[in-house]
């Protein structure tokens, strides 16, 4: 027997739509029938990506979005829902990181990651919530079909990696601020979870997989592999969907075991 989800008739905004995971979330939402709000700094990148998405069949609008200004994270928000209805899916992704040990970190490269993994996911989360909590409270018994969040934290907010020690800061942060959202809205109707990717195979990072350091850390793997974006289509259409009305609160792990 066969197994379907369809979103059709749901809202998705999905920020840092632009390239990477986030392009690959919104492609996948609008195959399930999801029409989609990609947000991004990029507006370029987002213009292909919604040609991409309307030439397989989908519905999917562009917004410009810089979520290290609240201003910008408002006017987004409001314009999406303005252009195609109010959101019922938030894919929180956006994200940076740097490189470097402890001891270099200097002021900028800490407010450089945590002001947009931390504290830009915090206040997108919010503006979407607060909409969100408004429907539900302002609905008739029963009406409300309730919201989903889903915040795009990392293994490494799991395991401490060497090297990006303040992102595996920020994305700790993100697994606490996903629990704070769930404790606090799940009775609302609104469930928000974390998903923690692990090592991914995308156009930002394909070429490190081929040279001398990134075959030594393939080989750390468990399973001496990355991960394709599409490795993780199922559980975000899952976490998106009506059936994952009894999922409130989960960390969940996507790195074929490196974080066990």
């Amino acid at each position: 027997m066969a197994y379907n989800i369809d979103l059709s008739g749901r809202i998705a905004f999905v920020t840092g739509a632009s390239s990477g995971l986030g392009a690959q979330f919104a492609r996948t939402l609008a195959r399930a029938g999801a029409g989609v709000v990609l947000a991004s700094r990029r507006i370029e990148k987002l213009k292909e990506l919604r040609a991409r998405i309307e030439g397989e069949g989908g519905d999917a609008h562009v917004v410009e979005l810089d979520v290290t200004d609240h201003d910008s994270i408002k006017a987004a928000v409001a314009h999406a829902e303005t252009e195609m209805g109010s959101i019922d899916i938030l894919v929180n992704n956006s994200g940076v990181s740097t490189t470097q040990r402890l001891q270099d970190v200097a002021p900028e490269d800490y407010d450089y990651v945590f002001d947009t993994n931390v504290k830009g996911a915090f206040f997108v989360a919010q503006e979407v919530g607060k909409r969100m909590l408004a429907r539900s409270q302002g609905a008739a018994p029963g009406s409300f079909t309730g919201g989903r969040i889903i915040n795009v934290a990392s293994m490494a907010g799991l395991k401490v990696l060497p090297q990006i020690g303040v992102y595996c800061m920020s994305k700790a942060a993100v697994v606490h601020m996903t629990r704070a959202m769930a404790m606090e809205w799940g009775r609302f109707g609104i469930n928000t979870n974390a998903v923690c990717p692990g090592y991914i195979d995308t156009e930002i990072n394909h070429h490190h997989w081929n040279t001398e350091q990134g075959k030594k850390l393939m080989a750390m793997l468990p399973r001496k592999r990355v991960g394709q974006p599409q490795d993780l289509d199922a559980l975000i259409v899952m976490l998106a969907s009506d059936q994952s009305h009894f999922i409130n609160g989960a960390i969940i792990a996507a790195d074929d075991g490196f974080a066990v």
